[in-house]
């Protein structure tokens, strides 16, 4: 899931500015060691024009060598295509919202508590949601990933296909280390995705915080930065204090879904947006017929989306704008409405 989630973020909301410093070139010829140190010359150039410390240049590229597996799971990554066919909801639920999820999720929130209320007040973002992310993207910590992460992503811009992220994220990492914080540290997924909320380098140097006063942003053993950053990314995403992600819903029988289409074409992720409806008060999807779950109504004057995940007559979904930060975490339905209901299960 890391590779997939903060990746996908970091190409939605444009936050690799140091990429831009990288040229995009052709994959490379020869996946060899001899072509892949020939690249670390390249690479070094540019990390020292990026401001990168000599001495963190000096200590770090004598220690690279290729990575080919990082490379494997790049290329086997699903592509995405508009003629896949789109999966049941249900399966995925069961997997990622099961009663041991939910039960660590209530026990981190229960020993969390303190520093969750503090989080909340100065960002406005819900407890429950700081840990249905946490919980989502590493299982509360339980595990992070144990890739080399300087090494898996100059690997990943020597094979050239994304070189400009992916050199972009290496240099990113670069300047991890001259904030001190240690080469061994730099542990996490194949693509570049670490610590506890799943960051890639350049998200870590823009929204990463320090939640314990102690000076650094330690996402990767402090619970206290990790959900202090998650909060911080949530805020800068856009979340809307006061407003729930979403509510379930039943839609009545006969329900004309041409009414409520959306005509809109997203410039990013369309085929997740695509499944969405257009937008309405939640005074109109009332006035529609449509009914909550059991949940109170979220405000009247509150925008939301419909969402049918398993088709119509199962369980559907009205999104508000706060859906819409969850996705820029990780732009998938699946995912985004998992977090949401991880979040009231742990709440409850």
């Amino acid at each position: 899931m890391w590779a997939k989630s903060i990746l996908s973020s970091a190409l939605r909301r444009g936050a690799l500015t140091i990429a831009a410093m990288t040229a995009v070139t052709t994959p490379a010829c020869a996946q060899d060691e001899a072509g892949f140190q020939a690249y670390l010359a390249q690479l070094r150039t540019q990390a020292l024009a990026a401001g990168v410390t000599a001495r963190t240049v000096d200590s770090v590229f004598p220690t690279l060598t290729l990575n080919e597996r990082v490379i494997a799971l790049d290329r086997a990554q699903p592509g995405g295509g508009t003629s896949s066919t789109i999966p049941a909801f249900a399966p995925y639920k069961a997997q990622h919202v099961d009663a041991a999820r939910i039960g660590r999720g209530r026990e981190t929130y229960r020993a969390q508590r303190g520093r969750l209320q503090r989080i909340e007040r100065e960002t406005g973002v819900p407890e429950s949601i700081m840990v249905a992310i946490w919980g989502h993207e590493t299982n509360y910590g339980s595990y992070t990933g144990n890739f080399d992460i300087l090494r898996s992503l100059a690997s990943l811009a020597y094979e050239g296909r994304r070189r400009s992220l992916f050199a972009g994220e290496f240099i990113a990492g670069l300047k991890i280390v001259d904030r001190g914080i240690s080469r061994e540290q730099l542990k996490g997924s194949w693509a570049g995705a670490m610590g506890n909320p799943q960051f890639l380098p350049s998200i870590y140097l823009r929204l990463a915080r320090d939640g314990d006063g102690d000076g650094r942003a330690d996402i990767w053993n402090s619970p206290a930065d990790t959900l202090a950053s998650i909060g911080n990314y949530f805020t800068n995403a856009g979340w809307r204090s006061g407003q729930p992600w979403g509510v379930a819903v039943s839609v009545p029988q006969g329900f004309d879904r041409s009414q409520v289409r959306n005509r809109l074409v997203s410039p990013r992720c369309p085929r997740v947006f695509e499944r969405h409806s257009g937008w309405r008060t939640i005074a109109e999807w009332r006035g529609l017929g449509v009914m909550t779950q059991g949940a109170s109504w979220p405000a009247d004057h509150v925008m939301a989306t419909l969402l049918e995940p398993d088709g119509p007559g199962a369980t559907a979904y009205l999104l508000t704008s706060n859906y819409r930060v969850i996705l820029d975490y990780n732009c998938s339905n699946f995912y985004a409405l998992s977090v949401g209901l991880l979040a009231d299960a742990v709440e409850r």
